[in-house]
């Protein structure tokens, strides 16, 4: 394929789409990618690693909207401008050096989950499907027209580091299948009707905090969305904090019965039990960081 592009990426996504990108020909002039927070749990690769070993400048602007970067994308004169998983808005002056278009990966099935972190947000509100989608880069987030989309199932128990991989997948496939035409310029263009759809915000590790009195189904659906490698969800009892980091629905148990909401110890397991009466059986509990036995939360709490 005969096409020259400037990629914006980061994450797993960013990753696995330059290579795709790589693969079918494309001659990436250039990566702009993030430095590597050091107070982040850094669990992706590492693009610019990729970039580098295949002899592709990356630089690492704080600001996209920066001349400098504007000037340099300009001398390149890209036909195509791709952002995958690239944790800031292009401006639309920059967008418009790309002589063919500009492009992103969003983890999600448009016009559903416009916006930040979109596959925590699905498993948060029980979705039993998202995906990804490429489409159409404008001033507003996640609002241009949609190229391709592929969908992905969330079964009952994934986490959402389990669907991130899933949608890592299909952001592949996806860019894989509709490049030979976006190249070829017969790529469509579909509405993507925004008034038909959803946005949702960044989450901070504070989301993360349990509120007993709610359904066992919604506090797993928390459990699950935030699971490590995310932050995790929380709580506190006797000024000390616990983070779930796996469990399941538990089944109804009599020895569950009448008692009070929140972490508990039952014949040496663990729950959480729920404002509708069920619980949440919780497999590995965290304090400082470590996993902690029921024998212990007990000593701790009681």
């Amino acid at each position: 394929m005969s096409a020259r592009a400037v990629v914006f990426a980061y994450h797993n996504v960013g990753l696995r789409c330059l290579r795709v990108l790589l693969a079918r020909g494309i001659d990436v002039a250039l990566v702009v990618t993030h430095q590597d927070n050091p107070n982040e749990n850094i669990w992706f690769g590492s693009v610019a690693q990729v970039a580098a070993e295949h002899g592709i400048p990356v630089i690492t602007p704080e600001d996209p909207r920066d001349a400098a970067l504007f000037r340099q994308i300009e001398a390149i004169a890209p036909d195509f401008i791709f952002s995958f998983y690239y944790r800031h808005m292009l401006p639309p002056a920059l967008l418009a050096l790309a002589q063919r278009g500009a492009f992103n990966m969003h983890g999600s099935l448009l016009p559903h989950y416009r916006g930040r972190v979109p596959i925590n947000w699905a498993v948060l509100h029980g979705e039993t499907e998202t995906g990804a989608t490429l489409h159409e880069m404008t001033a507003k987030p996640d609002a241009g027209a949609i190229v391709a989309q592929t969908a992905v199932p969330i079964l009952p128990d994934d986490t959402a580091a389990e669907v991130f991989d899933k949608v890592t997948v299909a952001a592949e496939q996806t860019l894989w299948r509709v490049l030979p035409d976006l190249v070829a310029g017969s790529a469509p263009r579909l509405e993507n009707d925004l008034a038909a759809g959803s946005y949702f915000g960044g989450r901070k590790p504070e989301d993360g905090r349990i509120d007993w009195s709610l359904p066992a189904q919604q506090v797993y659906n928390l459990i699950r969305a935030v699971a490590p490698p995310y932050p995790g969800a929380f709580c506190e009892v006797a000024n000390h904090r616990f983070i779930i980091a796996r469990a399941r629905i538990a089944p109804d148990m009599p020895a569950l019965q009448g008692l009070p909401l929140g972490l508990q110890v039952v014949d040496n397991a663990l729950f959480g039990v729920c404002g509708d009466h069920r619980a949440v059986a919780i497999h590995e509990l965290l304090h400082n960081g470590v996993p902690i036995t029921p024998a212990e939360v007990s000593r701790l709490i009681y």
